[in-house]
């Protein structure tokens, strides 16, 4: 098991209605290079990883042009999204071979850090999946109609991606049907019976979904640069 080939598989997919532009949010660019590439190179010292591209039919094109105009070259394959989340991801798997582990990215995640990335790693070839979160430092407050109450935030956790599975596991939890419930891999595996497990994650490893998530995007890759940080 420790020798399993790593196949990374990001899904990029959004809109981008939030972000008021006509460019989707995945090739809008931090320092000069498209956010979805600083995505790619956030893996790119796994030399032996395999990666998979899902995009909407029609932002193909529009990458491909890119990775030409950028000099883009780190190998991958491209495969055609579908209406959601689960069933771009469920189209990615699908050209994913069993025996490996494979890493479920969002797009929109340029800062995965090569420590948390190895923490999935390590903790999914031992058991079979990981999945990286943080702990919630704000209240939080349930809110169901005029009445509300607090929760108690100890007991819960923000949840991140990449999350990582050993791939026929994660293959076979995508041959159910649909649900409304499933906002990530884990939630799908987990509707399988499966125990989730959780490593730590690191908090500069946001999802860019508005313009001021891409204002502290470029803050935070400014600073990596500035830093020699990874």
């Amino acid at each position: 098991m420790d020798n399993l080939e790593v196949h990374v598989l990001i899904v990029a997919g959004g809109k981008s209605s939030r972000m008021h532009n006509s460019i989707p949010k995945q090739f809008l660019h931090l320092s000069g290079i498209p956010l979805l590439q600083h995505t790619f190179n956030a893996f790119g010292y796994f030399e032996d990883a395999k990666f998979t591209l899902v995009l909407p039919q029609n932002h193909v094109e529009y990458w491909r042009k890119t990775c030409v105009d950028t000099g883009f070259k780190i190998p991958h394959n491209l495969v055609v999204g579908g209406p959601t989340r689960f069933h771009s991801v469920k189209a990615g798997l699908k050209t994913i071979p069993e025996g490996v582990l494979v890493l479920i990215h969002d797009g929109a995640r340029p800062f995965p850090s090569h420590s948390t990335i190895q923490r999935v790693i390590d903790i999914a070839i031992r058991k079979g999946n990981a999945i990286p979160a943080l702990d919630v430092v704000s209240s939080i407050r349930e809110v169901s109609g005029v009445h509300n109450r607090i929760i108690d935030r100890s007991k819960l956790k923000s949840i991140q991606t990449p999350q990582g599975f050993h791939s026929s596991l994660i293959k076979n939890a995508y041959n159910q049907s649909y649900n409304v419930v499933f906002t990530d891999d884990s939630t799908v595996l987990e509707n399988s019976r499966e125990l989730i497990n959780i490593v730590e994650g690191n908090v500069e490893n946001i999802k860019v979904s508005d313009p001021l998530d891409l204002i502290i995007a470029q803050s935070i890759c400014t600073y990596i640069e500035n830093n020699n940080l990874s």
